[in-house]
């Protein structure tokens, strides 16, 4: 361009427009005229770079001011000498044009915007107590690596990537739909804008190769079975320098607990009883994930019965409290043939002195309590007596 037009006209902007609408006026004009939108037209690419100009320059205040007080001529006092090609703009721009997306090939430094690595997906299987308490785990995997043998080019020694005559190194191909203009990622070098024709033996032309590390992961207090955990940028490097690796995604499992039943951050536990404990109260060690405990059970507790430890359970993952500990009572009844004779004997004699009256005991097919544990802790399941159901079982012979 012979005469240059004035910064403040090719962006369209007042004289006194600040920084935010002058970036926005750029953005627009840069998506408007990018070589990815109008491949081939060398006019579209002069007012690109003809406002990546003036968006230095008036972005700059150094610059801005020298600008508006001796013209064109003014931001060569403070070094500036303009763009050599396209790819200057782009790379001076990275964080403008990484923005674009949808549909450009995202130029950066270089003619390309850099790759970032791949995400790494893994699963990790920790105890419940461990998810109770939380942990750390030291976990080894395989992320890959650029090749020494050809420094991550994926070409045999003495050799280098050929520019893609398809693409013309520009990992983007464009086809014409009706008035649009739409960029596809290039095919035969999928992107890269390079082929390599003679490939590295070690890495046979990836340009990468496995190797094995040592992660360090901190599990929090509360997880549940089937979370994952995202640990950013450790995963894949990216294929080419300065890029951003990937991320590694923990899929945690947690292993079933003999001991316990988790309902969401509420743990159940069995508190076996004979039936003379149910009648005659006890106290009984119950586990808990800080270790085991000691409770009391009142006399006549009935099966199915609940008690409640509150705050005794699993913590909330996101530290919204910690949830409760819930005792289940089961109470054993012995089979006929565990009993000697002198049991069943003492047994008959004590039935009619214990037996509960008919009008307190409910159907035997009535349904059992839903097993809330936000219900009062004393609250007891009414099902038929032990004994009257011993007492059922002889007279039934």
């Amino acid at each position: 361009m012979s005469t240059k037009r004035d910064y403040y006209e090719v962006l369209g902007i007042p004289k006194n427009a600040d920084e935010g609408e002058i970036k926005k006026a750029y953005r627009r004009l840069a998506m408007e005229y990018h070589p990815d939108r109008r491949p081939g037209d060398k006019a579209a690419e002069e007012k690109f770079k003809e406002a990546a100009e003036a968006y230095s320059v008036l972005s700059d205040t150094e610059k801005r001011q020298l600008y508006d007080r001796y013209g064109h001529q003014g931001p060569a006092q403070s070094g500036f000498q303009g763009f050599s090609g396209i790819d200057d703009i782009f790379s001076a721009f990275a964080d403008i044009f990484g923005g674009f997306g949808g549909g450009f090939s995202g130029f950066a430094g270089g003619g390309r915007r850099v790759p970032r690595g791949d995400d790494m997906e893994i699963e990790l299987e920790i105890t419940l107590l461990d998810a109770a308490k939380g942990c750390r785990r030291e976990i080894e995997i395989e992320r890959h690596i650029a090749c020494d043998d050809c420094s991550g080019s994926g070409a045999k020694a003495g050799t280098q990537p050929q520019r893609c005559r398809a693409c013309g190194g520009r990992g983007q191909v464009a086809h014409q739909q009706g008035f649009f203009v739409i960029s596809t990622t290039c095919r035969p070098c999928q992107g890269k804008g390079t082929v390599i024709v003679d490939k590295c033996n070690t890495c046979k032309g990836s340009g990468r190769v496995p190797k094995k590390g040592m992660v360090n992961l901190t599990i929090p207090a509360g997880i549940d079975d089937g979370q994952k955990l995202r640990l950013s940028n450790q995963g894949d490097p990216s294929p080419a320098p300065g890029g951003e690796s990937g991320d590694l995604y923990v899929h945690i499992h947690v292993a079933a607990d003999p001991r316990f039943v988790r309902d969401g951050d509420n743990l159940w536990v069995d508190g076996k009883l004979s039936f003379a404990d149910a009648v005659l109260g006890c106290r009984l060690e119950v586990p808990t994930p800080e270790g085991p405990e000691t409770i009391n059970v009142a006399a006549g507790t009935q099966p199915m019965s609940r008690h409640v430890l509150r705050g005794r359970g699993m913590p909330n993952v996101r530290g919204r409290g910690q949830g409760d500990l819930i005792v289940r009572f089961i109470v054993q009844v012995p089979q006929p043939q565990e009993l000697s004779t002198e049991a069943r004997e003492l047994i008959e004699k004590l039935a009619p002195h214990i037996a509960i009256a008919p009008s307190s005991a409910s159907s035997a097919s009535s349904p059992p309590h839903d097993n809330d544990p936000d219900k009062d802790e004393a609250e007891d399941d009414k099902e038929p007596g032990l004994f009257d159901r011993i007492l059922r079982g002889r007279k039934k012979k």
